[in-house]
């Protein structure tokens, strides 16, 4: 593999001017225009390697551009691949001025152990127009809100520059542009330096095992495309083929694979980010995503994975990095010393699967625990903080199906037993071991099924106070606020009880153990009240209730039992469970 490193590629500012540079290695010639020379072509200089260079003395951050290509017969008007603000995707390339006042210099991301993920989609967050997509602004101004709920780290679905003018984000055409309809880069810097200033971590999910649509801008670039393919940024061969089209960049050409790396150091260093989200990265160490036969790996794409982690932790040791995997692929989580690329944590892509087949059901006899336990204390390379655990996202909310509220009770997700039974969704999420994250609205009972056009109900704070109230007081134990749960905090879990004909669960978690670290979760699955449930416990004594689902201050039609101190003797304890209810314990210090 030749390896190269070009400095300044794209349009860089300086004291004098613009510098413009470009790879474009099948080209018979490049020009730029723009609005500096009045939209006429100004040669660029051949460097030798593939890469064009002009410096246009008296360009400005703020003026459009883009180059002119020239492939034989071919005449082409093309976006700079590096440009870090679009007009709009269809439109011109705008030259910036990467200063920023950056006021967060102080700022760390909370520890991983002590981490709460909010997934969010701007354009659907908090739209205060209805007729257009949400801001990096209307974000911002959602900040305390997110604060109060006790969230710390907010993972935003892709905000590249996108395809389509509404859409996920997961079609980029331009991987370093950050999409103009939200607010643009100097937006999306305003917004990271304020979630830093109220304690708040930034995670970005970024698309790389494809690029856009077929008929992008990248697409052909230079105008050269082997049997169809396109060209120079793709394979050009039988590896180019993604469930997305034939998009898949050539992970080992040496300039797509700096393509790649210069945009994980943008968002790390130039935009503050504390993490990156990797999004599919099956497809991109493997052709159809999974491994049945090695003949389909792609090795340069698992080296472009390990140099990504790598890069993003010289810059940021503290760096969270998330890879959206297929199956439970220890690998992903491995360091690189020992073979592994290197993330963080990685989603555990069949909890929620996993999760509607125990809440989804009507009857409470096919509700059926083995999944379910066996996923509970699931760890990579025995780490319980190497994944993120979650009951809904947009991916199980979406593509044919619904949010877990529209699960468990279709035409009525917002009634009794929806709500009832997703706060035990909420609870199982906020005491297994493992980041646990929240899709947006799941907290104030958001029904339906994820899209991106459909802004969130934001009446439902006040129509479903308890409801938000409960995820808030499940957060502030889950961090160990009130320094009485710290085994939410821990690596360990142990089943204390699985009652399959009565439906209950119940499980400690603990850290270093004692009192006011063990913690005990039990759950009542079943539309059955109990009076007098004897189950074992850690140890005996006097064991605090925490959190009790059933509390009408959550809702004022639940069937509330008492459940403040259960005394426990010979290991075993005495608990009222209220219908479809779950109650955290642990002993004062």
């Amino acid at each position: 593999m030749t390896k190269v490193s070009k400095k300044d590629v794209g349009a860089t500012v300086h004291k004098n001017g613009v510098t413009f540079r470009v790879w474009a290695p099948f080209a018979g010639s490049v020009a730029v225009i723009g609005s500096f020379n009045n939209w006429s072509e100004m040669p660029m200089n051949a460097e030798g390697d593939g890469y064009w260079t002009v410096d246009i003395p008296g360009a400005c951050a703020g003026q459009e551009y883009k180059y002119v290509i020239i492939n034989g017969e071919q005449k082409l008007f093309k976006n700079d691949p590096r440009a870090l603000e679009l007009t709009t995707n269809a439109g011109n390339s705008v030259i910036v001025d990467t200063h920023f006042d950056w006021t967060d210099n102080d700022f760390k991301a909370p520890p991983i152990s002590q981490q709460a993920l909010y997934e969010l989609h701007v354009g659907t967050f908090h739209r205060i127009d209805p007729a257009t997509p949400g801001t990096f602004q209307e974000v911002k101004e959602k900040l305390d809100y997110l604060v109060d709920l006790g969230i710390n780290m907010i993972e935003l679905m892709p905000i590249s520059s996108m395809a389509y003018d509404r859409g996920w984000g997961y079609t980029p055409d331009y991987i370093y542009a950050i999409e103009s309809l939200y607010g643009g880069r100097g937006a999306f810097l305003e917004l990271v330096n304020a979630a830093h200033s109220k304690g708040i971590g930034v995670i970005v999910d970024m698309v790389y095992n494809h690029f856009g649509p077929e008929g992008m801008d990248l697409w052909q670039f230079d105008g050269w495309g082997q049997d169809g393919k396109g060209g120079i940024y793709f394979y050009n061969d039988w590896r180019s083929s993604t469930p997305w089209g034939e998009t898949r960049p050539d992970y080992g050409r040496a300039e797509v694979r700096q393509y790649i790396i210069d945009n994980v150091k943008m968002w790390l260093h130039h935009s503050h980010v504390d993490g990156l989200r990797i999004d599919s990265t099956a497809y991109i160490r493997n052709v159809y995503g999974h491994n049945d036969d090695p003949n389909n790996d792609l090795p340069d794409g698992w080296s472009i994975l390990q140099h990504t982690t790598s890069v993003a932790r010289k810059i940021n040791l503290g760096a969270v990095l998330i890879a959206e995997d297929i199956g439970w692929n220890q690998y992903i989580t491995k360091p690189e010393s020992d073979g592994g690329a290197g993330f963080s944590a990685q989603w555990e892509i069949n909890l929620p699967r996993i999760i509607r087949s125990v809440l989804g059901t009507v009857d409470d006899r096919d509700r059926h625990f083995a999944d379910l336990c066996a996923v509970l204390d699931h760890r990579y390379n025995g780490d319980a903080w190497q994944r993120v655990v979650y009951s809904d996202s947009h991916d199980s909310a979406a593509n044919g199906g619904t949010r877990l509220d529209e699960v468990i009770a279709p035409g009525a997700a917002t009634g009794l037993y929806a709500r009832k039974r997703s706060l035990l969704a909420a609870a199982l999420i906020l005491t297994m071991p493992g980041i646990p994250m929240l899709l947006q609205g799941q907290e104030f009972m958001q029904s339906g099924g994820f899209n991106d056009w459909q802004a969130l109900d934001w009446e439902n704070v006040e129509r479903y106070p308890g409801i938000l109230e409960a995820h808030k007081h499940l957060i502030a134990l889950r961090k160990n606020q009130h320094n009485n749960t710290a085994g939410l905090m821990g690596q360990s879990l142990n089943i204390l009880h699985q009652n399959e004909d009565g439906k209950v669960l119940g499980y400690h978690r603990w850290d270093k153990g004692g009192s006011g670290d063990d913690t005990v979760v039990v759950i009542n699955f079943a539309n059955t009240k109990y009076e007098e449930y004897i189950m074992d416990f850690p140890r005996d004594g006097k064991w605090q209730s925490r959190f009790n689902s059933s509390w009408k201050g959550y809702s004022p039609d639940f069937t509330e039992v008492d459940i403040s101190q259960v005394d426990v003797s010979s290991s075993k304890g005495a608990l009222r469970l209220a219908p479809y209810s779950v109650v955290i314990l642990s002993q004062d210090q």
